[in-house]
């Protein structure tokens, strides 16, 4: 599991979420890691889907393959199943500011990367079987 992770404090000018060049950089940083192919499974967000996105995609498809999940399919998306498992620790923590809910956060989904089982379950469940 590689991640991304973004506090939006509400500046002026600050992106609230992820633009599509944070995704292709999420992307790249994932293939040097990995040192192989990328499959990607991705929801309908905007982002994933605008053209310079689709063109980085179109580029690199002799090491990128993306399928995309239905229009509302969250029973079929695996991150669904990493969120339950972040929201099940954080769900009554009392957060004294945005970092310490950020800290809390990126510790439990480092937990979740380290622990395999976890993550297998999650792709089981949205019906993404890995062999090998």
């Amino acid at each position: 599991m590689i991640y991304g992770f973004r506090v939006h404090r509400g500046r002026k000018g600050e992106p609230k979420g992820f633009t599509w060049k944070d995704y292709r950089d999420l992307i790249l940083r994932a293939r040097i890691q990995l040192g192989g192919p990328i499959v990607l499974v991705w929801d309908n967000l905007s982002t994933h889907w605008m053209p310079p996105m689709e063109e980085f995609i179109a580029a690199n498809e002799d090491w990128l393959t993306v399928f995309q999940l239905p229009s509302y399919a969250p029973d079929l998306n695996p991150q669904e199943g990493i969120w339950s498992l972040v929201k099940r620790d954080i769900g009554n923590l009392a957060v004294a500011n945005i970092d310490h809910l950020a800290k809390t956060v990126k510790r439990r989904l480092k937990k979740i990367q380290y622990r395999p089982h976890l993550i297998d379950g999650c792709l089981a469940q949205a019906g993404l079987i890995m062999d090998g």
